[in-house]
């Protein structure tokens, strides 16, 4: 699987930005997807994620209520949607993806076998 995120950019505090990630292949109905963000000098963490069939979800508390994740199987992508953003988000973006038979959705970088180069999110104050 191959992974290709979009969207990011340079946005003031408050504004929104809705990245995508695409990927290839014919099974991507068959895969848990996540999103994870690093911002310099931290280690990457967990943003959201979403089971194969887009049924379930999870959130790092840090975003709760203001990113929504969400996929488009037929589209073979995969959304977060970022509103009301802070200074603190700013971060590289990082798209993954984990072949699942559930519809589990993880929050561990552990756990995802696949992931994309990244997307830049710069939110200024």
């Amino acid at each position: 699987v191959q992974l290709v995120e979009s969207g990011g950019g340079l946005v003031q505090a408050g504004g929104s930005l809705r990245l995508s990630c695409a990927a290839s292949g014919r099974t991507f109905s068959s895969y848990a997807m996540g999103w994870f963000r690093q911002a310099p000098g931290k280690e990457r963490e967990f943003v959201a994620a979403i089971g194969r069939s887009g049924g379930r979800t999870n959130y790092a508390d840090s975003v709760k209520g203001r990113f929504t994740i969400s996929r488009d199987n037929a589209k073979n992508t995969v959304y977060l949607q970022m509103n009301s953003l802070k200074p603190e988000d700013t971060a590289v973006y990082y798209c993954a993806a984990v072949y699942f038979s559930g519809s589990y959705a993880p929050p561990k970088e552990y756990e995802y076998a696949y992931w994309g180069q990244g997307t830049q999110v710069t939110v200024s104050s």
